[in-house]
């Protein structure tokens, strides 16, 4: 209750607060950049509340309180006396406009949903004009697909419309946790129950990990019992990606094509009785 009244407190003294005249308003602004005058930066701000004011009620039906649009609309009118050039001639009003609109848009996108969206200009315009499109659309055909619709909302926009599609969704109803159950029941399932994850289980992903491993510490001692020309053979042809040929090697190495296969033939024998000297089991499968 003291919150709501300062607050109402807070938006008479601004409403009531007097307008600036443009030499007025170009001498505090000149005063402010040139001299740091905090007096002349107060004036400037408190002439213009009533814009951030004004503006925060536009927003008020992002579910957010109006309190808080005021904060963040007056970050952004300081943020224009700071960057405000009075020699260009432009109103203040005009200029610290977009600025205090930017802050509050930039303000409703972290608070209104615990997923973040916006994140890019086309998703921003799209997330604060999709309603507002769609109202004005369905206002001129009541008959108007969501398909139709969700193309010239798209077109309008420069947006995909799978975009417009999932932005409207989102929309359209509010966030849901995983964990909330699906009935009163203290037993009933979750959401996260009914979703489906085709990945491994995390026992079978450490299993294939140190099956994988003790197969690559193997072939790496099995290796040992090849000669430098049978190791070259065994790695260039079966240990890459694109294994080179038996002309390929043949060529590379100075010899014929069927000398390389009966060299790479004797190698994996060799491969063999050290993996099995190793490991008798294998001999058993």
């Amino acid at each position: 209750m003291i919150q709501d009244s300062t607050e109402r407190n807070f938006i008479r003294a601004a409403m009531a607060a007097p307008y600036l005249e443009r030499d007025e308003e170009q001498a505090l602004a000149v005063s402010w950049r040139d001299r740091r005058d905090q007096e002349s930066l107060n004036r400037i701000t408190v002439a213009h509340m009533r814009l951030v004011i004004s503006m925060a009620t536009k927003f008020r039906n992002y579910g957010l309180p109006v309190g808080d649009l005021i904060q963040e609309g007056h970050v952004g009118l300081m943020e224009a006396a700071a960057r405000f050039e009075p020699e260009r001639d432009v109103r203040f009003s005009t200029y610290a406009t977009w600025w205090i609109r930017a802050s509050m848009q930039d303000y409703i996108l972290r608070n209104w949903s615990i997923v973040r969206g916006g994140t890019s200009s086309a998703q921003k315009a799209l997330f604060f004009n999709l309603r507002r499109l769609r109202a004005r659309l369905a206002a001129g055909n009541d008959t108007l697909s969501n398909a139709t619709m969700y193309q010239e909302i798209a077109t309008a926009l420069g947006v995909a419309e799978a975009d417009v599609a999932n932005m409207d969704s989102r929309l359209s109803a509010p966030d849901s946790s995983l964990n909330a159950p699906l009935s009163a029941d203290p037993d009933s399932m979750e959401r996260m129950d009914f979703l489906v994850c085709d990945d491994p289980l995390p026992d079978e992903v450490v299993c294939e990990t140190i099956d994988i491993e003790r197969r690559s510490t193997w072939l790496r001692d099995a290796l040992g019992a090849l000669n430098p020309r049978e190791l070259r053979i065994i790695e260039e042809r079966r240990l890459k990606d694109d294994g080179a040929t038996l002309a390929e090697l043949g060529d590379a190495m100075g010899i014929s094509k069927e000398r390389v296969r009966q060299l790479e033939a004797r190698a994996l024998e060799k491969l063999k009785v050290a993996l099995v000297a190793r490991n008798p089991e294998f001999m058993a499968a």
